[in-house]
């Protein structure tokens, strides 16, 4: 015998269906502090979206306000997407990305072809992946890739007839996972988005910009808003952080960026704390270890923020799960919505879900 077993305290009632974490309530507060300009998102029609350096700032606000107006709507009145066939391929692991990429193309009505493994395809004979988009271009309407090869990306696009989304490329950038970030802070302060914030926010990045995709993404969309930003804090235990010329070129876009070294010293005057721990070596990756780690203990400022792109080690503790900082799972979860306003766009039904003229097709 080894005890008298128990029922879990969980299966003795009905499912609790409230959250519990803070965050999910906020898409109101932007919608109603940001003018519709739904127009601005006709410029991603049958668009690729590779790099965040592709996006100016009403484009970035105007995707998050498409966001935020799909997150609060119980159920669409339209299906914008009936018909239309996505090309998920995941050919380097992935949970949130991939899932959140398929329920914001099934959540539109879309149906979904999906790779999730290179040796099944054509590319483990040593087929180009120019004449992967070649096929894909006959099988679906737009393309979802993840690789670790920076230029697979580009490769495909030499030939792709339809529109494809860079979901991660090596070390290089995964501009949807920026777009889905900054939803999220400007869910948590909306005045962000506008020309007159209330107070300028100190923003700390704990990772390696020269070898994070996310970072990098990330901090080239915050260089579009950089004068709601006090500085950028980028934190790991080196200075060498940077690719050459991306320090500068940020700084040329208006980021005040300092780097540290310390991770505590720096909590208190943080608005918002960035979080991620994947910094990519070649085909593989390695983990920030040593102290930079956040927990309950951690000596945060009084309504600041923590992000992370998940999938979490032990740099994110559980124990901040059940605190207002938590807005990492918020975060995820906004995701979803951010990329149905993506997709919506760029297969150009975005006069589906908004109030803009449908665009003309050439005759």
């Amino acid at each position: 015998m080894v005890g008298t077993l128990e029922l879990h305290p969980r299966l003795r009632g009905p499912i609790d269906v409230r959250v519990h974490h803070i965050g999910i309530e906020r898409p109101r507060l932007l919608l109603d502090t940001i003018p519709e300009n739904p127009g601005a998102l006709l410029a991603l029609g049958n668009r690729h979206v590779v790099s965040a350096l592709q996006f100016d700032r009403e484009l970035v606000v105007q995707l998050c306000r498409l966001a935020a107006d799909i997150e609060v709507r119980p159920t669409l009145a339209h299906m914008p997407l009936t018909g239309k066939i996505l090309i998920t391929a995941f050919l380097e692991p992935s949970t949130r990305t991939r899932l959140s990429f398929e329920s914001a193309w099934h959540r539109l009505g879309g149906d979904i072809l999906s790779i999730t493994d290179p040796t099944t395809t054509g590319i483990a004979k040593g087929e180009s992946l120019a004449d992967v988009a070649e096929m894909f271009s006959n099988y679906g309407d737009a393309v979802v890739l993840r690789d670790s090869g920076e230029r697979s990306v580009y490769e495909m696009i030499e030939t792709l007839r339809v529109p494809i989304i860079n979901a991660g490329n090596g070390i290089d950038e995964h501009p949807t996972q920026a777009l889905a970030d900054l939803y999220t802070i400007f869910k948590w302060r909306p005045d962000l988005a506008t020309d007159a914030p209330e107070t300028r926010v100190r923003i700390g990045v704990i990772g390696d910009p020269g070898r994070m995709r996310t970072v990098r993404s990330l901090l080239l969309l915050l260089s579009l808003f950089a004068w709601t930003i006090e500085e950028v804090v980028v934190i790991n235990r080196t200075d060498d952080l940077f690719d050459p010329g991306q320090r500068e070129q940020l700084e040329q876009r208006g980021l005040k960026i300092r780097t540290a070294t310390r991770l505590r010293p720096e909590l208190p005057a943080l608005d918002v704390v960035y979080i991620n721990s994947i910094a990519w070596v070649g085909d593989t990756f390695e983990r920030l270890t040593g102290d930079l780690q956040l927990d309950s203990d951690s000596p945060f400022k009084a309504g600041a923020i923590v992000l992370h792109p998940l999938a979490r080690g032990a740099e994110l503790d559980v124990s901040l799960d059940a605190t207002r900082h938590n807005w990492y799972f918020s975060q995820a979860r906004g995701a979803t919505f951010l990329r149905m306003a993506l997709l919506t766009s760029m297969v150009e039904r975005v006069h589906r879900v908004a109030d803009v003229k449908p665009p003309s097709k050439a005759v």
